[in-house]
C-alpha cells in the first residue's frame, strides 16, 4: 500500500557508513601526490615508472591493433584470457621448473592491488591474525583494513623479514591465516630477502599452516639476478604469487595476476565475479599481444633496468655529496626506491613541510609502519621518474630542507609535524 502520510525525519534511518568503510586508511602517497601536482615541485614521493623515457611505438601499435578488433571490446572470462594465463605459466616455468605452475591456478586481475585485495577477502575474517613486514606496502595495509584483521608486523632488516622473530611469535601462540610480504626489492626498503630466510618462511608455513603471499612487482627491475620466487620454498597448498605488468609495461593498463592453490583460487574467482565480472578485455589483449612479440619484452626490461640503475646512482651520489651523513642510505639493488634515514632527527614527517616549501616531496617512513613511531626517521625516495638534472636538483632541495629543519630545531620549534600520515585501523593496529 502507498504511504498515506509523509515520512517524518524521526522515522528515517540516519545515513551511515559501514564499519569496513570507516576502517580503510587513506593512502599517504596519493594524498601527498594531490599536493605536489605543481610543476614547481620535484616529486620523489610516488612510485611512478619512467614511461616518458621508455615510450615504445610497438606498444602504441599493439594497442591500436587490439582496439580495432571489435571482439576485444566484449566481455571476457573472469579467469582471464587463456593466452595471457598461459604466458604467465610459461614465465613461472622459465624462472624455476619446480614446483610446476598450473594454468587453472592463474587468475588475471585488475592490477596486482586487486589480487592482494581478493586474497585477503577470500581468507581473512574479522579478528584473524595476519603477518606483514615492518615497513610494508601501503596498499596491503589498505586491503587488510576492511577485514578488521589483527595485524602482526615483523621487522625487516638487510636480509628481509626477520623470520626468527616470526618463529618466536608462532611459538608463543600466534596463528596467522596469512603472511603478506614483498621479498624482492621491497617497497619501501628495497631489500631482498635472503635464500635462508625464504627457506625458513616456507618451513614455518608448512609447520603452522598459513598462506604466504609473495607480492613481486619489482622482480624484473633487479640490477642483479634475483633469487627464485618464494614458491620455490613454500608448499604449493600455502603459496600465492602476485605479479603485475604495471612496472614494465604501463600501470594505466591495470593488468596483474595471481597464482595459487585450487582451494583458494575457486572462491577467489567468485569474489572477483562479484567485484568486476572480469579484468578489462582490452587491457589484457594489449598485454598478451605485446609480450608475445619475440624479444620485445626482454629488450624493454633491459632498457628499464639500465635506466633505473643509472638514476639510482645519480640520486645516491648526489645525496652523499651534498649531505654526507645527513641522509644515510644503502645503494639500491633494484626496484624504484631509496630508503634513507634522517640522521640526528627522530621524525622525517617533520621534514616534509620544509621539503614542500623548497619544492621537493618524499614519503615519510612512518607511513609504511601503520603511522607508529618505528622507522619514523626514514623516508622513501623514488628515483625512477625524474631525469638526471631533476634528481640532482631534488637532492639539493631535500638537503636544504634538512638544513631548515635543523635550524627550526635550534629555534625550538621542531618544524611541526606533517598532517599527511597514514591512519591506523581502529581496532587492531600493527603489533
Amino acid at each position: 500500500m502507498p504511504l498515506t502520510a509523509p515520512v517524518t525525519p524521526a522515522l528515517r534511518r540516519p545515513a551511515r557508513l559501514s564499519r569496513a568503510a570507516g576502517r580503510v586508511p587513506t593512502s599517504t602517497i596519493r594524498d601527498l601526490l594531490a599536493l605536489v601536482g605543481s610543476d614547481d615541485v620535484l616529486s620523489l614521493a610516488g612510485g611512478l615508472p619512467a614511461l616518458g623515457a621508455v615510450h615504445d611505438p610497438v606498444l602504441a601499435q599493439v594497442a591500436a591493433e587490439v582496439a580495432d578488433d571489435a571482439g576485444n571490446l566484449q566481455y571476457g572470462p573472469t579467469e582471464g584470457l587463456p593466452a595471457l594465463r598461459r604466458w604467465i605459466v610459461d614465465l613461472l616455468h622459465r624462472e624455476r621448473a619446480d614446483p610446476p605452475a598450473d594454468l587453472d591456478a592463474v587468475r588475471i586481475t585488475h592490477g596486482s592491488q586487486q589480487a592482494i585485495d581478493l586474497v585477503v577477502r577470500t581468507l581473512v575474517d574479522a579478528g584473524d591474525a595476519v603477518v606483514v613486514e615492518r615497513p610494508t606496502y601501503l596498499g596491503a595495509v589498505q586491503a587488510l583494513a576492511p577485514a578488521d584483521a589483527r595485524v602482526h608486523a615483523v621487522p625487516v632488516d638487510e636480509d628481509g623479514m626477520d623470520t626468527d622473530r616470526l618463529e618466536a611469535a608462532l611459538r608463543r601462540g600466534l596463528r596467522p591465516v596469512l603472511c603478506y610480504l614483498a621479498p624482492t626489492f621491497q617497497n619501501p626498503s628495497g631489500v631482498v630477502m635472503s635464500a635462508e630466510r625464504r627457506a625458513h618462511m616456507g618451513a614455518l608455513a608448512d609447520r603452522y599452516g598459513f598462506v604466504v603471499v609473495d607480492d613481486d612487482p619489482y622482480r624484473d627491475l633487479g640490477f642483479d639476478v634475483p633469487p627464485p620466487r618464494l614458491r620455490r620454498w613454500v608448499p604449493p597448498e600455502w603459496s600465492v604469487t602476485v605479479g603485475t605488468f604495471s612496472k614494465v609495461l604501463s600501470p594505466g593498463l591495470r593488468v596483474g595476476w595471481c597464482h595459487g592453490p585450487d582451494w583458494l583460487i575457486a572462491p577467489l574467482t567468485r569474489l572477483k565475479q562479484a567485484t568486476d565480472l572480469h579484468t578489462s578485455t582490452l587491457g589484457q589483449q594489449v598485454v598478451a599481444a605485446a609480450v608475445a612479440r619475440p624479444g620485445w619484452l626482454d629488450r624493454r626490461v633491459a632498457h628499464l633496468v639500465a635506466l633505473y640503475r643509472h638514476r639510482a646512482g645519480v640520486l645516491s651520489t648526489a645525496l652523499r655529496r651534498l649531505a654526507p651523513g645527513g641522509l644515510d642510505h644503502a645503494d639500491a639493488r633494484g626496484g624504484m626506491f631509496l630508503w634513507a634515514r634522517l640522521a640526528g632527527h627522530p621524525d622525517s614527517a617533520a621534514l616534509l613541510p620544509h621539503a614542500l616549501a623548497r619544492g621537493v616531496a618524499f614519503v615519510p617512513g612512518a607511513a609504511f609502519c601503520g603511522g607508529g613511531g618505528e622507522r619514523s626517521d626514514h623516508l622513501r625516495l623514488c628515483f625512477a621518474s625524474l631525469d638526471d638534472a631533476d634528481l640532482v636538483e631534488a637532492a639539493s632541495r631535500l638537503v636544504g630542507a634538512v638544513d631548515d629543519l635543523c635550524a627550526a630545531d635550534r629555534r625550538g620549534s621542531g618544524g611541526g609535524r606533517s598532517a599527511i600520515m597514514i591512519d591506523e585501523p581502529a581496532r587492531h593496529p600493527p603489533a
